[in-house]
């Protein structure tokens, strides 16, 4: 299946926005004024409402009307419930193979940011007036091989977590820009507090805000990269039936991120009812925004 180029570079410019939003999550402990986690929690909550809506009236039955479409009813419909069960094994095989201290999908708890921030800023203040900061020496992290260990392990956890990420919403914003919109801004929402849980233990293990900057870049820029591999990979063998399947796939990566990770932040940051009114809207923002596309 062919695709306009301008469709490849919309989804593409899309799965960028999405991946690279986790670098707003360091703003969360460079920032020096209180996290307002009461909004951080009705977002997150509504990132989770957009995606499981969407994932199961749109994305899903779009694989199921494929599948059978090529394979039969009874067949296609074996197929489709295969790939979005098989979507939600990939993504859980791959959280188990990660340690929980370097998955960057590993929330960070309130105590632990806000710690992050005193530390932070109190080095700045110190760095300001000339006094030694309160951690070691760079030449000292630089050569510390257990730091460079975790660095580079953190690197990798990041990578494999978002490439899947990355491919979800390539596709989905491949064949419809429209719901590729929706979808990124889902997947941009619940990629900030990936950000900070990349960028607090970077900052306590090297004491240094650029490597919290730059790490949680890095790990935004693996979701266009996993996207655009996932797509030249599979873009020779693209039919409606790899397709409908891919779609099942997307689904059940999006329903697995929801309940694993969403609303368990979601409850984290914050009260429960926010959380809950959170995935009411995100729920309704979608219907809505689906029925005026219909």
């Amino acid at each position: 299946m062919n695709y306009p180029v301008e469709n490849v570079l919309i989804a593409f410019l899309l799965t960028a926005v999405a991946g690279l939003s986790t670098t707003f999550g360091a703003l969360f402990i460079l920032r020096r004024k209180p996290t307002n986690y009461r909004f951080l929690t009705t977002s997150l909550g509504f990132s989770a409402g957009v995606m499981i809506y969407v994932s199961f009236v749109e994305i899903l039955q779009e694989s199921f009307n494929t599948l059978q479409e090529a394979y039969g009813e009874n067949t296609g419909g074996w197929v489709a419930l295969a790939s979005f069960f098989g979507g939600i094994a990939l993504i859980a095989i791959i959280d188990q193979m990660i340690p929980d201290a370097s998955n960057p999908h590993e929330v960070q708890s309130q105590d632990a940011i806000e710690l992050a921030k005193d530390e932070l800023h109190a080095n700045y203040e110190h760095a300001k007036e000339g006094e030694p900061v309160n951690t070691a020496d760079s030449e000292a992290l630089a050569d510390n091989p257990e730091l460079m260990r975790t660095g580079l392990v953190t690197a990798l956890a990041i990578a494999i977590h978002n490439f899947p990420e990355g491919l979800a919403t390539f596709m989905a914003a491949l064949v419809n820009p429209a719901l590729g919109v929706s979808i990124t801004i889902a997947i941009a929402i619940h990629n900030i507090p990936e950000g900070i849980s990349v960028a607090v233990p970077i900052y306590f293990a090297s004491g240094s805000r650029r490597k919290a900057i730059w790490y949680t870049f890095l790990s935004g820029l693996a979701e266009p990269l996993g996207g655009l591999v996932g797509f030249l990979v599979l873009s020779p063998f693209l039919s409606p039936q790899l397709l409908g399947i891919v779609f099942g796939i997307v689904a059940g990566i999006m329903v697995f991120i929801s309940f694993d990770e969403l609303l368990p932040a979601s409850e984290k940051y914050g009260e429960h009812h926010y959380s809950i009114m959170g995935l009411i809207a995100g729920m309704l923002v979608m219907a809505v925004s689906l029925q005026l596309l219909a």
